[in-house]
């Protein structure tokens, strides 16, 4: 009787992080351009899927007799600590289909961490000290530059006192942004990262991390008898630990150098009605599957054939990928909506409605942890009346009055471009005068952060606005 409870445990446990669900938080990753070249790869390879043009959902035929189907949970877990278009406005309720292909501009690497920079609580020292080390970070998303070197050059700069200890600290705290395994100083210390994202109770983590830390040179010349030897694991055992170690990604900024795609198709869909706004998955975005009904029924359950184990594995694969694409679609859409709720000022009055928002609001909300919140809106772009955006464009840092009662830089951002827009040609507003004029409006900011946001948008200052009028 003992043993039932125990053998139980360790089912749940492996559960955890099988090579299936790695797959589901792996197509959450993945851009709406990506998905469809693993989905069209999938259908060609295996003979369980089909594209299905009859029904609107996705959808797993199951039965009664297929024990192997029970294997499957009725939810994946895929949460791991791991200019203006006004013109393009579609009246509510109008019936047009929006047009879900735009073009859109890719995200360098650089883009992606400053963002996440953007969205930390950082005092003014640290903050500088981030954006010197993402600054260092190569296109393959390892810091290219030594710390030492690197606080002479702040030191240089006016930040005196400043010690190798206070940038490493800083390094930790990048070492936990998306990509898994960015700003790491070497290989090993990249798969680290990447292995320290995992669930605690992942099968053989501790040998995996060993592995990396130790023995990552017998790894690469394949010397099993040694790692057997030294990590004391069976042949079965010894497999799964690399398979783990080599399904982390060494170079995880190169992602970044190869998604500049010339087109995004949302995922989400905004759309207006008389009951109020709602966010909708796109049902263009992917193309619908289901399990092919015929091959399906010619499996027998207790048959031992190479034939009916073949089409037994690949219809248990293609389970699978359907549920981990619900999954996706599932969190996707809770994300969004929880987003959308918060930016409905933006929907109704465009950017100066921009509300401040930071990875830890929606984290908290939907009780995921951030890094999964910084997945879920990169390369995930909802479809508005007001244009196509990427999720994490509706993130803003908060900016001046007490909290509760700032101001979004985003929001700060685009009413400063009004205002200098308004402005008289002959007699434009220095940056003290735009202060002026902000605090007028309930926005309190310092000249300093004007001056930066004016920068950031590329409007000379007031002097020579002049002479170009």
């Amino acid at each position: 009787m003992a043993m039932k409870p125990s053998l139980q445990l360790r089912v749940g446990t492996q559960l955890t992080m099988t090579p299936q669900l790695q797959q589901a938080i792996a197509l959450l990753q993945l851009s709406t351009l990506d998905l469809r070249q693993e989905i069209q790869q999938a259908l060609e390879t295996n003979p369980m899927l089909e594209l299905d043009e009859e029904y609107g959902e996705l959808e797993v035929a199951e039965s009664s007799e297929d024990d192997w189907a029970s294997e499957i949970p009725d939810e994946l877990s895929v949460d791991s600590d791991w200019s203006d278009t006004y013109q393009d406005m579609a009246p509510a309720g109008s019936g047009e289909a929006p047009d879900f292909e735009r073009n859109a501009i890719s995200e360098s690497l650089h883009d992606h961490l400053s963002w996440q920079l953007a969205m930390t609580d950082l005092d003014e020292r640290e903050r500088t000290i981030a954006e010197s080390l993402i600054d260092a970070v190569d296109r393959n998303g390892y810091l290219d530059a030594n710390l030492d070197e690197l606080c002479e050059g702040l030191r240089e700069q006016g930040m005196n006192g400043l010690k190798s200890t206070d940038v490493e600290q800083v390094l930790l705290r990048l070492q936990q942004f998306e990509p898994t395994g960015v700003c790491a100083r070497e290989l090993r210390e990249c798969l680290l990262l990447q292995l320290g994202s995992l669930p605690d109770d992942t099968p053989l983590l501790p040998q995996a991390k060993r592995l990396v830390r130790q023995f990552l040179d017998a790894l690469a010349a394949d010397d099993r008898k040694l790692l057997k030897r030294r990590l004391r694991l069976e042949d079965d055992q010894l497999d799964a630990v690399i398979a783990l170690v080599r399904s982390l990604d060494p170079r995880p900024g190169q992602a970044f150098d190869d998604s500049g795609s010339d087109y995004v198709i949302p995922d989400l869909v905004a759309r207006h009605s008389h009951e109020g706004w709602r966010i909708e998955l796109n049902p263009d975005a992917l193309p619908r599957m289901r399990i092919q009904p015929d091959y399906a029924a010619l499996i027998k359950r207790a048959d031992k054939s190479d034939d009916n184990t073949f089409m037994k594995q690949h219809l248990q694969e293609a389970r699978w990928l359907l549920k981990s694409l619900s999954s996706r679609n599932d969190t996707l859409l809770r994300v969004g909506r929880e987003i959308m709720s918060r930016q409905l000022d933006f929907l109704e009055q465009g950017e100066e409605g921009m509300k401040p928002l930071i990875l830890a609001d929606i984290a908290q909300a939907v009780d995921m942890h951030e890094s999964t919140i910084s997945r879920v809106t990169t390369q995930k772009f909802i479809h508005t009346p007001r244009g196509v955006f990427e999720l994490k464009y509706f993130f803003s840092s908060h900016v001046g009055g007490e909290e509760g009662d700032g101001h979004s830089s985003t929001a700060i951002r685009a009413r400063l471009k009004k205002l200098i827009g308004e402005e008289p040609p002959r007699k434009p507003l220095s940056d003290s005068k735009l202060v002026e004029a902000l605090a007028a409006n309930g926005i309190k900011v310092a000249r300093r952060t004007v001056a930066k946001y004016r920068e950031a948008m590329g409007i000379p200052p007031s002097s020579e606005r002049k002479r170009l009028s």
